[in-house]
């Protein structure tokens, strides 16, 4: 289990050695062919940041070697913003007074063909963290109404015991997304102070329990701004190394999301600014060839279409963060703000005038396609 890696580790003492990482560190990793954790943590550090544009050659000439001229597209369904959490940076939060609503049958359909008259084949579900409303018996009566219309199927809600992500396997779901928010044990108590979520280690341990389920992917991530990125980072980073050795059978993608605006707020611990998440893609990239790099339209369009050349293989596009938000209740809270609103039309566009080729499904299921 990664809890026995993680807890040998502190994070204070990760931190200061991240910031204690020097020119000479940054320049042995950039020479290496394979470069190791330590490698990883001196690409994050602010050591490396006048190395930025060697660093953002290298991850573009690897990421072009894996990946190619392709770009998958995906687009969240956003299912239900019933929680049982307290999460002070959400706008699905117990706490906060919002209409609460979560998507029946006829509405999901309502909502798919919305969708697929975009062109997309691969769909992310997301939903709060609900167990009653959207546990387990929800999603095996929806993958089946979902799975005759998309590729791929994708996940985004709460952490699930094994056998239930073995049952949704065997429905059509291809993938789960699962961020711990932070490695902080000590900020992660203080944004979750009630509800499943509190339990830190049972969300640590959730990508085991997908890989032993036999998942085709899992996501990872953090979200930045609840504490020091780059000591996030570094679990992260450490969190793949070690799903990669013990489920090697299994896909992983890494995804940036930076702490967004919400109906109640939650002003970021820590700021990132956009050449820092430029410099955390290329370290990413560096370190793992073979990891899908991620990024939502969290982030404003400028900043997307700039960033695709560095090391992104995967973005969402026409997002709604929240239920119903393409036909059935467009108005209804979203989760967080979106800064890039462009339809998917016009980011597919966008991809083709800089000479990438958009893919609407899971980038392994189009190589598939490919050779057949």
């Amino acid at each position: 289990m990664f809890k026995s890696i993680f807890d040998q580790y502190d994070w204070q003492e990760v931190t200061d050695s991240i910031y204690a990482k020097t020119a000479r560190d940054v320049e042995l990793a950039l020479q290496r062919p394979h470069r190791s954790l330590d490698d990883f943590a001196a690409l994050i550090s602010p050591a490396a940041i006048p190395y930025l544009g060697e660093m953002a050659n290298i991850s573009h000439q690897l990421t072009r070697q894996r990946f190619g001229n392709t770009m998958q597209l995906y687009i969240p369904l956003y299912l239900s913003n019933e929680c049982q959490n307290i999460c002070t940076y959400c706008g699905f939060s117990l706490d906060n007074k919002i209409k609460r609503k979560t998507l029946g049958a006829a509405e999901i359909l309502m909502e798919t063909a919305a969708i697929k008259e975009m062109g997309f084949e691969h769909v992310l579900l997301v939903t709060g963290e609900a167990h009653q409303e959207v546990g387990t018996p929800y999603f095996k009566k929806i993958l089946p109404l979902l799975r005759p219309h998309f590729a791929n199927i994708s996940m985004e809600v709460q952490p699930m015991d094994e056998q239930d992500y073995r049952e949704l396997i065997d429905l059509g779901l291809h993938a789960v997304l699962v961020y711990q928010e932070t490695y902080c044990r000590e900020d992660y108590r203080k944004h979750h102070p009630k509800g499943r979520k509190s339990n830190f280690d049972y969300r640590l341990e959730t990508p085991d329990r997908l890989g032993r389920a036999g998942i085709h992917k899992i996501g990872l991530g953090v979200l930045i701004g609840l504490e020091d990125w780059r000591t996030d980072s570094f679990f992260t980073a450490m969190h793949l190394a070690y799903l990669e050795k013990q489920y090697w059978q299994t896909k992983y993608s890494i995804s940036f999301p930076r702490l967004r605006p919400f109906s109640g707020g939650l002003a970021p611990k820590v700021a990132m600014n956009d050449r820092e998440l430029v410099q955390l893609i290329c370290a990413y990239r560096l370190f793992n060839q073979e990891v899908e790099l991620s990024i939502s339209t969290r982030e404003e369009e400028i900043f997307r279409d700039n960033v695709i050349h560095l090391g992104i293989t995967t973005m969402s596009a026409g997002s709604r963060t929240n239920p119903g938000g393409y036909t059935v209740d467009p108005q209804s809270l979203e989760q967080f703000e979106i800064s890039d609103d462009r339809s998917a039309d016009t980011i597919a566009q966008m991809l083709r005038n800089k000479g990438y080729e958009p893919v609407w499904k899971d980038w392994d299921h189009f190589m598939q396609t490919v050779k057949e």
